[in-house]
């Protein structure tokens, strides 16, 4: 009988006891002690089962569990005789900061100092022990108030270490989850600096400069640099996604997945559930699964954006709709399946985003990206073996199926405000209506180039086009009108109506930049049936050096159309010649003039 597929547990115990379904990882213990690191830092995507994980080493170490054997029964770690002797005897000092998601400083700065004083109040009994001093209990007291200052609080778990050292007569054990989800915020926020600050004094009084610490563990999304909130930490073990260290520890191998369908009964969908979710690759272990997906797929049987959906996207859709042009071009070959190569620095340093006040470091955000796990590394390739001081690059590709839908359903909604008009804007182009044109486009460009015009560059923009309207994405530069015109802004414009006329290609061939007379035309849609119209559309950006108005670049845009012959190809496959309808479109920036 298939297990009970219990959805979004993150604590140890309870899913034991409910006897939930649940893939053995209990070997991470056994790996993580016998590596005997003093600090180990563990980065992974999000709901790849770090925070249940820590509460399972909680629950396996720490005293308060002690004589809770029965959890781990049956595990691979309690075949051992050494680890049944272990279980239960070390204080742990247990924390995350996974709600710390504040708008500022202030408020961040309390979040973690309630955390802190929460921890005081569960170990309250120590108050009353004879080990500590009245000088210990002032300072108890003080953590206690709701008011606490930076000296106290920064050295608040490295006092607590000492306390729990005294009162059990051994080291502790310190177990932060989510580390970086408070800086990720501060980025966002505007408020980096404050933060790193706080955070730097907290981390090295509690993990550098603490005699009685025996071991810790950090997870987190994301290596925040050395340099910025852990300087001096030289006790500490990075695992990042490209370590072999613990690469199955954390999300399902395909040979878990597909023992887990078999129980539930869908092995059947053993190659859909492939395509969808593989492609997670931790070091040299390929074939990793997302376990929320996986998990929901277990419980639904239907197939689905569950971990892309499961928290905001927000810096992710941030760092693409406000990247560099080149940020946007090699966007767009990933959306549509392809590869790009960058640079990667595993030590995110979240102020190396920006350059010039926008999104403009690639490497920076690629390498963010990839410890997200919206990118994988399909390949690596070691320059300094051909050139000394040079760089490795890394050749990337999104994740898997769930990725990519999930970007796409991101792009959509940003364009779902101008969808509406896309459908009147089609109607209107059948009916011959130049009026209802010119609203519809002029509408649809104001809301659709105003979203994507970026800060300090408003000649880049990324168009999808891919769910909304109908087709695959463009990335481009739009001319505003301050600069000369010339083919890259036409790209942009012709790319974009190109969009828009897709929804007819069950009623016309629609063909782009193809000979005809004595040049190549911009679009032309040859209608399928005998009663459709063919039309042929020409593209013109506004040169105020040789155009005076938008209605004479639209002259310009029809006398091309005639004196090239773009009828040619239309005539000699039948169409007659009364059924050809033509339209210049002028743009300059955000203005469409049709004629």
């Amino acid at each position: 009988m298939a297990r009970t597929v219990g959805i979004g547990i993150q604590d140890f115990a309870k899913m034991i006891t409910n006897e939930c379904f649940y893939v053995d990882k209990t070997d991470f213990i056994r790996e993580w002690w016998e590596s005997k690191d003093d600090v180990t830092l563990i980065t992974r995507p999000r709901r790849f089962g770090k925070t249940l994980n820590m509460s399972m080493l909680e629950q396996f170490f720490s005293v308060d569990y002690a004589g809770r054997g029965e959890l781990f029964q049956g595990f691979s770690v309690w075949g051992d005789e050494k680890y049944r002797e272990l279980q239960g005897t070390y204080p742990v000092i247990s924390l995350s900061f996974a709600r710390v998601k504040e708008v500022n400083y202030p408020e961040t700065r309390e979040k973690i100092c309630e955390i802190i004083r929460n921890l005081y109040i569960k170990y309250a009994f120590l108050k009353e022990s004879p080990v500590l001093t009245d000088a210990d209990k002032a300072y108890y007291n003080r953590i206690l108030e709701p008011e606490i200052r930076n000296s106290d609080a920064t050295s608040a778990l490295y006092q607590l270490s000492d306390y729990l050292h005294r009162f059990y007569g051994k080291k502790v054990i310190i177990l932060l989850d989510e580390y970086d989800t408070p800086m990720q915020e501060a980025f966002v926020g505007g408020y980096w600096e404050e933060l790193v600050s706080f955070t730097r004094s907290l981390f090295n009084s509690t993990f550098k400069t603490n005699p009685w610490l025996e071991r810790a563990v950090m997870t987190g999304i994301t290596r925040i640099s050395k340099e910025s909130i852990f300087s001096d930490l030289n006790n500490l073990k990075v695992v990042t996604t490209t370590s072999d260290k613990y690469a199955i520890s954390f999300g399902f191998t395909e040979e878990e997945v597909f023992a887990a369908l078999e129980e539930c009964g869908l092995s059947e969908k053993k190659e859909q559930v492939k395509a969808w979710y593989d492609g997670f690759i931790f070091g040299e272990h390929r074939d990793i699964y997302n376990p929320w997906s996986i998990l929901n797929f277990l419980d639904t049987g239907k197939l689905g954006t569950y971990w892309a959906n499961t928290s905001s996207n927000s810096l992710a859709g941030k760092l693409i709709q406000e990247g560099s042009r080149s940020v946007k071009e090699k966007f767009e070959i990933l959306i549509r399946g392809g590869n790009i190569q960058s640079l990667i620095d595993e030590q995110i340093v979240y102020s190396q985003l920006k350059t010039g006040g926008r999104f403009g470091n690639e490497s920076a955000i690629w390498s963010l990206l990839l410890a997200s796990g919206y990118l994988k590394v399909l390949s690596y390739e070691d320059y300094f073996e051909i050139q000394e001081d040079a760089e490795p690059k890394y050749e990337l590709t999104l994740t898997n199926l769930e990725v990519k839908v999930m970007f796409r359903n991101m792009i959509r909604d940003w364009f779902r405000g101008a969808e509406p008009d896309y459908n009147d804007f089609i109607r209107a182009m059948l009916q011959d209506d130049l009026d209802a044109m010119n609203e519809y486009m002029n509408r649809v460009a104001l809301q659709t180039f105003s979203f994507f015009r970026a800060s300090n560059e408003p000649r880049s923009g990324l168009l999808e086009l891919g769910d909304c309207p109908r087709i695959n994405s463009i990335a481009v530069d739009f001319d505003t009108g301050d600069g000369p015109s010339g083919a890259e802004p036409e790209r942009f414009y012709h790319g974009f109506v190109l969009g828009l006329l897709v929804d007819l290609q069950d009623r016309y061939v629609i063909t782009s930049n193809r000979e005809s007379g004595f040049g190549r035309y911009d679009v032309v849609l040859e209608p399928r049936g005998l009663e459709e119209n063919a039309i042929i559309i020409e593209f013109k950006v506004h040169n105020r050096r040789r155009e005076s108005s938008l209605e004479d670049t639209v002259e310009a845009a029809l006398q091309q159309i005639e004196e090239k012959q773009y009828v040619v190809r239309l005539l000699e496959r039948g169409v007659p010649a009364e059924r050809i309808r033509r339209y210049g479109f002028a743009f300059e920036g955000k203005r469409v003039l049709i004629g």
